[in-house]
């Protein structure tokens, strides 16, 4: 893991018309590469045009993702991808960058754990994190459901048959928050576990 440099103000960087991106603080020139480096150091950034100002970060470390993703790292998956490409324009999508912040800072808190965990049950290590994963993109699909009311479902999912046949309603929202909230407390329960087991 690559160690976290202090904190201060984030280094400008600025980038020109010529695509060449300058660091103000050590007056050099630098790559999408040394960027990458930069953020897995811990260092704070932003990109700003070296015209207008602008401050273009969002799209520099969106160059970055796709740059690592061309050479093969793929960290994200399709399915996780068209999810997200869904959410462009729908009225959820002001929700979405807060959860996705709070999954990502909940996962860098425990990786050391995490990794831990898995060196030592190393059979059995990798299903660990996948059934880590998929509970945590189940509650991440479920979330979204519960608010967006509004999209139509598919016939049939508003009702669960019963034994004797007939058809009942589903849980009523209240009832999937309630679930949802014992579902995260489970993952909060299991992530604690990992981290005592160090």
């Amino acid at each position: 893991m690559v160690e976290e440099q202090p904190k201060g103000d984030p280094v400008v960087i600025k980038k020109y018309a010529n695509r060449r991106l300058y660091n103000t603080q050590t007056s050099s020139y630098v790559t999408l590469d040394h960027l990458c480096e930069m953020v897995k150091a811990g260092t704070e950034f932003e990109v700003r045009d070296a015209r207008t100002g602008e401050d273009i970060t969002r799209s520099v470390l969106t160059q970055i993702i796709f740059e690592e993703e061309a050479k093969g790292q793929s960290l994200l998956p399709i399915k996780f991808l068209r999810q997200l490409i869904r959410f462009y324009g729908d009225s959820l999508q002001g929700f979405v960058p807060g959860y996705l912040d709070m999954s990502m800072d909940s996962f860098t808190k425990n990786q050391e754990a995490m990794r831990n965990r898995i060196a030592e049950a190393f059979g059995g290590g990798s299903q660990v994190l996948e059934a880590m994963t998929r509970q945590n993109l189940a509650m991440f699909e479920r979330t979204m459901q519960m608010f967006s009311p509004f999209v139509p479902k598919a016939r049939g999912q508003d009702e669960a048959p019963k034994s004797n046949g007939t058809v009942e309603p589903k849980a009523k929202p209240s009832e999937d928050i309630s679930e949802l909230k014992s579902e995260m407390e489970e993952m909060r329960r299991q992530l604690a576990e990992l981290s005592q087991r160090k």
